[in-house]
């Protein structure tokens, strides 16, 4: 943004430094992706595994990785460089694009039989360990996951660690870091492996919990009688562009919350439905009492 430089150092000293950071961002989305994409080669070649990990939710992360790489770089990191209303563009697509791609990819075993073998047996045991089995319970993961969420957003979007992420190049990495983390870690149980997702109801009480900060979040900037942030952290007309800001925060995420929340509350009751439908749908009228109705109200 203009005039915002790392602090302790020039603006030539700042742009190195976030040059070197986008090249260790580079290196860092492609060795996720080639670790991911041995563990889809290993597992592939074995018989059937097709069905464990279909193709589409390999698409899916390649695509996440993407959003991922493409957040980070123009024109979005222009339009973040202008004003708020750009930088929380950048933010939803790692919140609500890059995150949930992710997650879709279900990348937890690709990634375990891309390790060596010793650091397989490593991970194999900790996850055995009663903390993990405790972490893998659907309340504690539920609560885990939104709570990292809420908090994240809303640290990041305080005015102090706000404006350190744009003086700081290394501050901003980590502010995008925890984004894409936090997103992975909600929609992870939700959207990932059908064996590793949270029961429906839990999956919903988590969207909907979550998605009440968001929005007051987003309510607190559009509302806001005057600005939150430093004027140098805002456009050329920094209430509107705060106003702007909170309204890009507050309806797409409301929107993606609840369309999922809808389609895993539906699906959830058909299910229902097929496994035992006289919990889902009401009894029928007998054809006799039904017949004898019919009969007197025709007499």
């Amino acid at each position: 943004m203009p005039g915002m430089t790392a602090t302790g150092g020039g603006p030539q000293e700042a742009s190195v430094v976030a040059g070197l950071l986008d090249i260790l961002l580079v290196l860092t989305l492609a060795l996720l992706a080639a670790g991911y994409g041995r563990g889809v080669h290993e597992l592939w070649a074995r018989r059937g595994a097709g069905r464990v990990l279909p193709g589409w939710r390999v698409a899916t992360f390649g695509l996440g990785v993407l959003v991922a790489l493409a957040a980070q770089g123009p024109p979005l990191t222009d339009l973040a460089g202008r004003s708020l209303t750009g930088h929380m563009t950048q933010h939803m697509a790692l919140l609500l694009v890059a995150g949930p791609l992710l997650a879709a990819g279900a990348a937890g075993l690709p990634l375990t039989l891309a390790c060596p073998q010793p650091l397989r047996q490593r991970l194999a045991r900790l996850r055995a360990a009663p903390a993990a089995r405790w972490l893998r319970r659907p309340v504690t993961t539920a609560a885990l996951a939104g709570g990292v969420q809420t908090l994240v957003l809303w640290v990041w979007h305080l005015p102090a660690p706000y404006v350190a992420a744009l003086q700081q190049p290394l501050v901003h990495a980590v502010e995008h870091l925890c984004f894409v983390t936090a997103a992975w870690l909600l929609w992870a149980p939700v959207l990932g492996a059908p064996q590793h997702r949270l029961p429906a109801p839990i999956a919903v009480l988590l969207l909907a919990a979550t998605m009440l900060p968001a929005s007051g979040l987003g309510a607190v900037l559009t509302f806001a009688p005057r600005p939150i942030y430093p004027a140098e952290a805002l456009g050329p007309n920094p209430l509107t562009d705060q106003q702007v800001a909170g309204l890009l925060m507050w309806a797409p995420m409301d929107v993606a919350v609840l369309v999922a929340t809808l389609t895993i509350f539906l699906r959830w009751l058909l299910r229902l439905h097929r496994q035992s439908p006289d919990r889902v749908t009401p009894p029928e009228p007998s054809g006799p009492v039904a017949t004898t109705h019919t009969g007197a109200g025709a007499r």
